[in-house]
């Protein structure tokens, strides 16, 4: 979901320096965390650098959560939560954040659902309550349900239905996880959206917005006192609920072997290839290694992938290789768009042969020093702003079981060795267990 930033939001934000040390060193974030009585987690970072301040809430429900039949509620849930609520008219969110000089933003995933606001300081009141209007007080009817459905649609058209390739993801994550809640995407099926009743919408906002299955964040210039009082005032008096009924993501079946598609595609310019694997959850202390080899592989013009295929063989226009690690289950995945006059076995063979080298010979110490290099800047900008911590503080809190994990993170880059990139090369791509899917332009 891509909504307005507002220029002042913006110019405030960008203001933010580094959190850094005069050494250049990373700082610890600072934070304070506590419940209130009807279990929302509640994670404060102070931080006044700029007159700004961001608010995230983290609902602990995505794709993964939802009835088989029925996928696709969270990533709709997503956009119902800009209709109305019992003191909030419809459509008028945007323009409240807006007018008041911020920006707002969700984003679904398999795991999660997430909102945030960034706004001026002296508007840190109005982004609690917003928050908590939705939480509890959201109106699940016709009108926003119905509107909703049609923008649902027309996304899922655009990304999917009507994009080149549109459909590999889907179809890859049905066979690498297939029995699991993990085989279908966020987008979820237009069917299943079509065919949903308001109280089958409203069950599911019942069981899983509320304040115990929710972690709310507040980053930046703010009064801790102020806070505190307007979070217990907004939000403590919705009462505890039952936890929600997960499905359980039980031990995957080793797949027979590599399962192979070709795939006619009339908005294909260019044929490609995707080849898929089973890789490590985010929570596997190998991610650390996995997300390195992905940057030597794959990371802009001087990466492995690029110069084999692109600059020296010149059998592709595009090649990379990618990490898509969730709470329980992980993908890795090589992508190879095919050079005119090229064919997609050439592409194949070349892809192959470049992860064969990396599980036969490992990495160079030029080559990993360079991936730590890249991922340490990127760690620290990915903390430059006040969305940024609160962000990182809320998935550290529920992915990493402690808050203070947020912390850790770029240590445990830098303690990864070659043998550990080599040895989760051979742990994800020493398999015969993969997806094959070639995409074929359909020529008018």
């Amino acid at each position: 979901m891509n909504r307005k930033i507002s220029r002042i939001a913006t110019l405030a934000v960008a203001t933010l320096g580094l959190i850094v040390s005069a050494s250049g060193q990373q700082k610890p974030l600072a934070f304070i965390e506590y419940d209130l009585p009807n279990g929302l987690h509640v994670i404060l970072h102070e931080d006044h650098t700029a007159p700004v301040v961001a608010t995230v809430v983290h609902y602990k429900v995505g794709s993964r959560d939802e009835d088989p039949a029925r996928t696709g509620f969270a990533h709709f849930f997503e956009h119902l939560m800009f209709e109305s609520t019992d003191e909030i008219e419809r459509s008028t969110i945007d323009k409240m954040v807006n007018g008041a000089g911020g920006q707002l933003n969700a984003f679904t995933s398999n795991d999660q659902t997430v909102y945030h606001f960034v706004l001026p300081s002296n508007q840190i009141r109005l982004g609690l309550w917003i928050e908590a209007q939705r939480m509890r007080k959201l109106q699940v009817n016709r009108i926003g349900v119905e509107t909703q459905r049609g923008v649902v649609k027309e996304e899922r058209k655009n990304r999917y239905d009507n994009a080149p390739y549109g459909g590999w993801m889907e179809k890859v994550q049905a066979a690498l996880f297939e029995g699991t809640p993990y085989q279908w995407s966020p987008i979820g099926s237009a069917q299943h959206i079509d065919s949903a009743s308001i109280a089958e919408f409203t069950a599911f906002y019942d069981s899983f917005y509320q304040p115990n299955n929710a972690i709310l964040v507040v980053s930046g210039d703010f009064d801790e006192t102020l806070v505190r009082e307007t979070i217990v005032a907004y939000f403590g008096a919705y009462p505890k609920a039952s936890e929600p009924k997960r499905p359980v993501v039980s031990q995957m079946q080793p797949m027979s072997g590599e399962v192979r598609e070709s795939i006619n595609d009339p908005k294909a310019q260019l044929a490609a290839i995707f080849m898929a694997y089973r890789a490590m959850p985010q929570t596997d202390t190998d991610s650390y290694a996995a997300n390195l080899l992905a940057t030597i592989m794959s990371n802009g013009e001087s990466s492995r992938m690029y110069r084999a295929l692109v600059d020296s063989q010149q059998v592709a226009v595009q090649a990379n290789v990618s990490m898509f690690l969730r709470e329980y289950v992980g993908m890795a995945f090589c992508v190879g768009v095919v050079a005119p006059g090229k064919t997609a076995e050439e592409v194949e063979r070349s892809l192959d042969a470049e992860v064969a080298r990396i599980v036969r010979d490992g990495v160079t110490d030029e080559e990993l020093t360079k991936a730590k290099n890249i991922r340490e800047a990127g760690g620290i900008e990915g903390l430059m702003g006040v969305y940024d911590k609160a962000l990182a503080l809320s998935n550290a809190y529920r992915f990493e079981k402690s808050t203070a994990a947020v912390n850790e993170q770029l240590s445990l880059y830098m303690n990864v060795t070659k043998a550990d990139i080599q040895r989760v090369a051979k742990r994800i791509f020493g398999t015969n267990q993969r997806v094959v899917l070639t995409y074929m332009p359909v020529k008018g």
